[in-house]
């Protein structure tokens, strides 16, 4: 019975020492970010041993989406009162994946993993950007031109015309996400993405069409048949796919929906203040109409490669 009550004694023991282990563990790293493109900065909760901490074999690192594929660290920086360590990389980082870092030894923890990624509301801000400006479908992608070169020959019809493709591509896009999540990826039907969200489009526009017909006539009528185009434009089947191939939350995806359709309104507009004073110019014969717009566009979209691989946030 002696023995009994020594053997449950000594368990339980091993498992508050366990216990505190955990805790001590998950304690050790009180805040963690990105540094300069190729660094990581982990803030320790303690004072921890600068050797131990200092070398880089006592650490793992990984994106989260490729835990096969180890970050080569080629050094390790510890502020002098311990509490700070800097990871250098070979090779940039991509911030914005989830980075996975175990440091093994440090605070005489023997193991202790911890994430390391942006703030969320940065992720989405840079979504949203990313959209609007940075790969923007018409300039960069090249996405949507008929609709594009067909209504931004007016500031006042660009604009209505990139209002009211940003409203219906924000509900499309949302409706498509819902059937995405809980109808198409439960019953393995990925293979109908292209007919649902096409006709999901079709139901949006033909819903804008109908109360556009009656509470604004001109500013349909100025549209004509480019509203009705709207149901094919790319960019409006390239988002809900971009959602799916992301596995992109709502919030994900509103962002990129409105980026999407900001982006598109942008575009309108720049190239629909163009046109006017084209108008004026004195252009070619044979470069009048679409060639002159075609070069215009073709200049806005070198413009727009100056903003390739930028990161905000």
């Amino acid at each position: 019975m002696r023995r009994l009550a020594k053997i449950s004694v000594g368990v339980l023991f091993s498992l508050l020492v366990g216990l505190s282990g955990l805790a001590t563990a998950a304690g050790l790293v009180s805040d963690t970010e990105f540094g300069d493109e190729n660094e990581i900065v982990v803030q320790f909760s303690i004072p921890v041993d600068r050797e131990v901490a200092g070398d880089p074999a006592n650490y793992t690192v990984y994106e989260e989406s490729d835990p096969d594929i180890r970050l080569p660290i080629t050094a390790v920086r510890i502020s002098s009162d311990g509490t700070e360590a800097v990871l250098s990389f070979a090779d940039p980082l991509n911030t914005t994946a989830k980075h996975i870092v175990t440091a093994t030894g440090i605070g005489g923890i023997e193991k202790s993993t911890f994430a390391v990624s942006k703030p969320y509301l940065g992720y989405l801000l840079t979504i949203l950007l990313s959209a609007l400006i940075i790969n923007n479908f018409v300039f960069t992608k090249y996405l949507g031109l008929c609709v594009f070169f067909g209504t931004a020959k007016r500031k006042e019809t660009a604009k209505g015309m990139g209002v009211v493709f940003t409203i219906v591509i924000v509900v499309a896009v949302s409706m498509s996400w819902v059937l995405y999540q809980y109808v198409l990826k439960p019953f393995s039907l990925d293979y109908l993405q292209i007919v649902i969200f096409i006709g999901l489009t079709s139901l949006t526009v033909q819903a804008v069409d109908t109360v556009l017909r009656k509470v604004n006539p001109m500013l349909f009528k100025s549209f004509g048949v480019y509203l009705v185009l709207v149901i094919a434009n790319c960019v409006i089947i390239a988002v809900p796919l971009l959602m799916a191939s992301n596995n992109y939350n709502y919030f994900e995806t509103f962002m990129l929906s409105l980026g999407a359709g900001g982006g598109f309104l942008l575009a309108l507009y720049l190239m629909s203040s163009v046109s006017e004073r084209v108008e004026l110019a004195k252009v070619p014969p044979s470069f009048k109409g679409l060639p002159i717009a075609f070069i215009v566009a073709g200049q806005f979209a070198m413009a727009f490669l100056g903003f390739s691989g930028l990161q905000l946030f």
